[in-house]
């Protein structure tokens, strides 16, 4: 059985000729493919250990299992789909809202395990009748209403707990943030987010050692005087170790708040799939329900020993768009580093150390940037919200998400904001559109960015027959 774990020297093994690429069949010698491992795990660095952090995970483990996630999905897909599965920042909402409601990193790592679980289905599904159910189900308005509830949702997370702790940290690290996304460019842009933790985190030591401590909100939100940057855990950490393992735990109510991120992930797979296939020239219409499950299972490991969930990260695929090196040995190389950063407590501790002020500045322009995604997949579906049958699910759902509301069904049973918004998009779309008039149903159907070429596709051997 081929595992893609065989690879061609490419040339020399040195420097590829101009205008040539490094397939993911091939290689470079190991020395250098060793370095593009390394800067693979520079690109996923920032947005990893930011997702664990904001939802309150012990990042050690974060990026261990990433490295293991990232070994599944090469191996499930026979390392025709190199991408390498990082945190994923789409249910730091989802644990926010869970924590809010009391519940323990257990009941969040349980909730997403879940997710995991019906994303490993929906890549069978989408495996066995093609990619056309994803756009029965999910169209492009709802995909994108979706996405939208699940970022704006998490604005009440930044004003109350993050944002108080230290304004002026919060307002200067958003603005140098800002600056560098907008002004930096090629690979320094991707890891902005990174470069912001950076200038916050050392902004926040030069503040402590002029000014002194701080009388503001800590992070359980008593107003008292402490540093705004407390390396105390550092000091006490080991250089080597295992991370915190934890079981997951299963709530209802945590899990109907968590599944409606699976829509965020189903579309992001799809369209990073199509990315990955157009930058290598390979048809790989056949691997994108092979990708989502292998996603789902990663997820899935990761969580159920206490990790994040993890998800294709866009920031190695310009990596790869940048070097034109395709190949899959240097994705096994990352996620070999990604094992031994695992390992170093001390650096765990460090990122813990993150403070509140800083995370602040950091959420204000992350969260938005989440939730303006879904207005994107909008634009690039060309959804037309002057049709009230797109514009009246999507406003109601996005208002439910964004102002939490919530709807009690018995004493014990209730939904609010991401879920109850997820449900009424969904379920108010198909409904409307059960008894819309035939005018308002004339707008041709688009699958969401990613997906175009596979909306004729059918299972994965219908697909192998026709190429």
């Amino acid at each position: 059985m081929d595992l893609g774990v065989r690879w061609k020297l490419h040339g020399d093994g040195r420097t590829p000729a101009p205008g040539a690429v490094v397939r993911p069949d091939e290689r470079l010698s190991w020395p250098r493919t060793a370095g593009l491992g390394a800067q693979h795990v520079v690109a996923m660095f920032g947005a990893s250990f930011v997702a664990p952090v904001l939802m309150g995970l012990d990042p050690n483990l974060a990026i261990m299992m990433s490295g293991v996630a990232t070994m599944v999905f090469l191996l499930a897909t026979r390392g025709r789909v190199p991408s390498y599965l990082g945190c994923s920042l789409s249910f730091v909402g989802v644990a926010a809202v869970i924590r809010a409601d009391g519940g323990s990193s257990a009941t969040v790592t349980g909730a997403v395990f879940v997710v995991g679980g019906a994303l490993f289905l929906v890549g069978l599904a989408v495996r066995k009748f093609g990619a056309r159910i994803i756009h029965a189900a999910m169209p492009p308005v709802v995909t994108g209403a979706v996405v939208m509830l699940i970022g704006f949702n998490l604005a009440p997370v930044t004003a109350s707990t993050y944002w108080p702790q230290d304004q002026w940290t919060a307002l200067f690290v958003m603005l140098f943030t800002g600056l560098a996304v907008v002004c930096l460019r090629g690979f320094w842009s991707r890891i902005a987010i990174f470069l912001g933790l950076i200038f916050g985190y050392v902004l926040s030591w030069a503040q402590d050692r002029v000014f002194g401590q701080i009388h503001s909100a800590d992070a359980s939100g008593k107003v008292t005087d402490h540093w705004r940057l407390d390396l105390s855990g550092v000091g006490r950490a080991d250089w080597i170790g295992l991370p915190d393992f934890h079981g997951p735990s299963f709530e209802w109510s945590a899990i109907l708040v968590a599944l409606p991120v699976v829509i965020a992930l189903i579309a992001e797979n799809a369209g990073h799939v199509k990315a990955v296939g157009e930058m290598t020239g390979d048809n790989l219409d056949d691997k994108l329900g092979t990708a989502i499950s292998a996603d789902g299972v990663g997820s899935m490991l990761s969580t159920a020993v206490g990790g994040p969930p993890n998800t294709t990260y866009s920031e190695n695929i310009g990596v790869m768009a940048a070097t034109r090196v395709y190949s899959t040995a240097a994705y096994w190389a990352a996620a070999g580093f990604a094992l031994l950063f695992g390992l170093c407590p001390k650096f765990g501790a460090v990122v813990a150390a993150v403070p509140g002020g800083v995370l602040g500045g950091i959420t204000v322009i992350l969260y938005g940037m989440i939730g303006l995604l879904g207005a994107q997949i909008w634009l690039n579906a060309k959804v037309d919200l002057r049709n009230p049958l797109n514009l009246v699910p999507a406003a109601a759902g996005i208002i439910i998400g964004v102002g939490n509301v919530s709807m009690e069904f018995t004493d014990t049973f209730s939904l609010s904001g991401i879920a109850l918004g997820t449900v009424v998009v969904i379920t108010g779309y198909h409904a409307l559109r059960a008894f819309a008039p035939a005018h308002l149903k004339t707008q041709k159907p688009l699958l969401d960015e990613g997906t175009s070429s596979y909306d004729t596709g059918g299972s994965d051997e219908d697909q192998r027959a026709k190429s």
